[in-house]
């Protein structure tokens, strides 16, 4: 738990990158987060890498998203995540925050936070939901410089590029996506597949790493794990997933604490305060400040003569 504060070189068992679980094989599930914690129990439960959505973190700040976060919104949740989870972390980077020279900045600044990816998208500013209508799209050649721009500010960050062109039609967005792999892009994300045959078919026709959304109440159906393995998908996010899940469970608790005026009927589904301390490694930074802070006095008194 405490990892963080010592070097990180240290590290016994260190988790393994975002481009180790690509090269792996097989299909990583990227469990969605948006602060310390539900990275920390993300972690708990054996994922191995996460994903900082744009959508959970502005619904977290009482926000749509409608690209109203800022670069330092962002980059200080992910410095949290990293922090408090030490996994690979993709960084949902919505359009870049500008222009070429806002996503160079926004490279180095998650680079500096410890994310593993950024990922930025070929929407027009103020960007959408992929999954809902009225998407704008930049022109083709405008994305791949912002590709480009990522690709050369970036030291060992890796580029997820996303195309929203299926609204247009799925040759537009496979035309799209080898137009950004070939500005520099290591990964492509396809949003919004409408079918497990489309998805099939994105793998098929792209010879790159792809990452596909199990978002829901979307357009893309609920697709279990094992077809997205099966069909060769490198990386599935559940970007929103737990924050809806939270979101629910907080609204009807304030709800019946509202009307009962007491929490006795939910002790049973509460993190007990040792189980909480547990979680976030609570004793352990208490160890750490014993060992650290101790005062050891000396064995002997000193010569004569000489300053105690």
């Amino acid at each position: 738990m405490t990892d963080w504060l010592l070097n990180r070189d240290a590290r016994p068992h260190a988790p393994p990158t975002l481009q180790a679980l690509i090269d792996g094989g097989g299909t990583t599930a990227v469990a969605g987060c948006w602060d310390g914690l539900s990275a920390l129990l993300a972690k708990r439960a054996g994922f191995q890498a996460l994903y900082l959505s744009g959508a959970a973190l502005s619904a977290s700040m009482a926000l749509p998203d409608l690209g109203l976060l800022t670069m330092e919104d962002v980059t200080r949740a992910a410095r949290t995540v990293v922090r408090a989870s030490g996994l690979p972390l993709i960084v949902d980077g919505d359009t870049g925050f500008g222009e070429a020279l806002n996503v160079m900045r926004a490279v180095r600044e998650l680079e500096s936070a410890g994310a593993a990816a950024i990922q930025i998208e070929d929407q027009d500013f103020p960007k959408k939901c992929g999954h809902l209508n009225d998407k704008r799209l930049v022109p083709m050649d405008d994305m791949c410089r912002k590709v480009a721009a990522a690709k050369k500010a970036a030291d060992s960050l890796l580029i997820c590029a996303r195309t929203d062109a299926v609204m247009i039609s799925l040759d537009e967005a496979l035309t799209r996506a080898r137009a950004y792999v070939n500005a520099g892009a290591d990964i492509v994300f396809v949003e919004a597949m409408t079918s497990a045959d489309m998805v099939r078919e994105v793998r098929g026709a792209l010879d790159i790493p792809l990452l596909g959304n199990m978002t829901e109440f979307g357009r893309t159906p609920i697709i279990p794990l094992s077809d997205w393995t099966a069909w060769g998908v490198n990386l599935v996010i559940y970007p929103v997933s737990a924050l809806r899940v939270a979101g629910r469970a907080m609204e009807e608790f304030y709800g019946r604490l509202i009307a009962n005026g007491d929490v006795s009927a939910d002790l049973s589904a509460m993190m007990t305060r040792a189980e909480l301390y547990e979680r976030i490694g609570y004793y352990d930074y208490e160890r750490l400040d014993e060992n650290i802070a101790a005062t050891v006095l000396p064995d002997h008194p000193p010569a004569d003569g000489a300053r105690p």
